[in-house]
């Protein structure tokens, strides 16, 4: 066991998050990594019913009794008329304890999660953000440099200043996202100084992720340098994996085009069937630079043994040099 605040306060083994990938972060993930220790979240977006979530929420139940969460993004939705309020709502109705916010500031829900003593993390992407959120009364903050997969801030800072820039000015236990991959990465983010790392585009690469076998494969035989952040002309960055799809989303931005015609391009809808499928001419599909250091397809479990293990290694290493 290696504890950390993360894991008194969340009542887990480890301090490793997988982190929330939509689509992708279903019972099937979720539960393995909460029965090795670890902690992640059933995505509340991808359900547009009620009773679809709890059917999920049910699944997972019946594959893990350990710790797991739900993740609510606070981001404005499309294709929904579904409000974060009524999502909360629904984890509330759940049962399940611990709730991830992330996009725009939590404050207007602070009150209905706290009446439900719900544990609160709130994921953001820069240091502003970060002291906002600690001082709104939530129980952990989790933060992202640009190296990680999905949306880090128009800033661009990388995770090794963000995070003793964030761990300066706030008091809330810190989760670090974006470059992590193994107990080496673990263990630098812990003599920082944070609570717990989020690991998202690693645990792609596993054999319970529930994508495409192809599709992680390619994960393995991409370089660090393959990934580029997409809809920067948006406000919302987003690091993808290099591919035809966003390459083409690039070439429109640099024309200038509108949200309108970028649409059909950026959809999760037009991706989905990559992930299935294993192919990867349309659309975009998230990756974090840390993808140059995936190098097979490890069940959960053992991603998340050896990433202890590891850690433990370079304590030994490390106690060796102050002798």
């Amino acid at each position: 066991m290696l504890q950390t605040k993360m894991t008194q306060i969340l009542g887990i083994k480890y301090p490793i998050q997988c982190g929330t990938m939509q689509a992708i972060s279903t019972a099937e993930l979720v539960a393995p990594v909460a029965n090795a220790g670890g902690f992640c979240c059933l995505p509340a977006a991808t359900f547009q019913t009620k009773q679809a979530f709890m059917d999920e929420v049910k699944k997972t139940r019946d594959m893990t009794d350990k710790p797991f969460g739900v993740n609510v993004g606070l981001f404005p939705e499309m294709t929904t008329t579904v409000t974060a309020e009524e999502r909360i709502n629904w984890v509330i109705e759940s049962g399940v304890k611990i709730l991830e916010t992330a996009g725009r500031s939590p404050a207007p829900y602070r009150e209905q999660i706290a009446k439900a003593g719900l544990i609160h993390i709130h994921k953001c992407a820069r240091v502003r953000d970060a002291v906002k959120v600690d001082g709104l009364g939530v129980d952990l903050v989790s933060i992202v440099g640009t190296e990680c997969g999905g949306h880090p801030s128009m800033e661009e800072v990388t995770t090794l200043i963000l995070i003793p820039a964030a761990l300066d000015r706030i008091k809330k236990p810190l989760i670090a996202g974006g470059g992590f991959a193994d107990g080496k990465g673990l263990m630098a983010a812990l003599a920082l100084g944070v609570a717990g790392v989020n690991m998202g585009t690693r645990f792609m690469a596993t054999q319970e992720c529930p994508i495409h076998l192809d599709f992680k494969k390619k994960l393995v035989e991409t370089l660090e340098t393959e990934t580029v952040l997409v809809m920067k002309s948006l406000m919302n960055p987003s690091r993808v994996l290099k591919t035809p799809g966003s390459e083409k989303i690039l070439e429109l931005e640099a024309k200038g085009a509108s949200l309108e015609e970028l649409a059909p391009y950026i959809s999760g809808r037009t991706s989905a069937g990559g992930w299935k499928e294993g192919t990867f001419d349309k659309g975009m599909y998230p990756g974090g630079q840390v993808v140059g250091r995936i190098h097979d397809i490890p069940t959960v479990a053992e991603l998340i043994q050896r990433t202890v293990a590891e850690a433990m290694e370079v304590k030994q290493r490390l106690d060796a040099l102050f002798k």
